[in-house]
């Protein structure tokens, strides 16, 4: 087991809810419950599943944890993952991986470009240094060189996937949220995903949120599982008690 005692992420009594107006922009509001006092705690190193089926919160979780939307409760992360690079202290420790790696990568950049931006948007290292980065980044998520002036329309799924990992870790985040990262490739390729994640987190001692519906994905991926149902954690499975 990869972990630290101190726990990477701690989710303490994080609690959503939507407003909607089911009779118009004129009708009463009703507020309809997501998440119900949600606590977890994910160690340094780790690989931990999120599963449950369709609409019981999971995709709200990350969420939160990513910052895109509001909740009640509180989301911490340890001092340790507090991240450096070139004396900057890292204000981006969490980056995210979606089921739909096509929407995430601009259509009408090439992919030596999609990976370098993010180090360009925080003005990271000079324009040879960012070159050379990009070339590690596409070894590393096992692309060559050569996809540097690929669009992502010239790319397969899964290598398009490999390309939104690539990009989601060119900050060298301490956190990797995957929310069903491979249920819209088929089942081979979405294999070597799965097994990209395990090489990432042994390589690089990456945290992984993995989000799931499939059971049987987080058990053969994950260190530890959490089931989620209507809004709630209710079983914990795993190695850490």
């Amino acid at each position: 087991m990869k972990s630290s005692p101190v726990p990477f992420l701690e989710i303490r009594n994080v609690s959503n809810a939507y407003i909607t107006r089911p009779w118009g922009l004129f009708g009463k509001k009703e507020v309809k419950p997501v998440l119900d006092k949600v606590n977890l705690e994910i160690q340094e190193g780790e690989i931990f599943g999120l599963v449950g089926e369709s609409g019981c919160g999971k995709t709200t979780l990350a969420k939160c944890i990513l910052g895109l939307i509001e909740y009640e409760g509180e989301i911490k992360f340890s001092q340790s993952s507090l991240r450096t690079q070139r004396g900057l202290r890292r204000a981006r420790r969490v980056q995210a991986v979606f089921q739909d790696p096509g929407a995430s990568l601009n259509p009408v950049k090439n992919i030596g470009w999609i990976l370098e931006e993010p180090l360009r948007a925080h003005d990271l290292g000079s324009r040879a240094e960012r070159l050379f980065r990009v070339d590690e980044m596409l070894d590393l998520v096992g692309l060559d060189s050569s996809y540097k002036q690929r669009k992502p329309s010239e790319l397969s799924a899964g290598q398009k996937q490999r390309v939104s990992i690539g990009a989601a870790l060119m900050l060298e985040p301490g956190l990797l949220v995957a929310d069903e990262p491979v249920s819209a490739l088929d089942v081979s390729v979405g294999a070597q995903i799965l097994n990209l994640f395990r090489e990432l987190n042994e390589r690089l001692g990456l945290t992984i949120l993995f989000i799931s519906h499939n059971l049987e994905l987080v058990h053969y991926l994950c260190d530890r599982i959490a089931l989620m149902e209507k809004g709630r954690i209710v079983q914990l499975q795993g190695k850490i008690i």
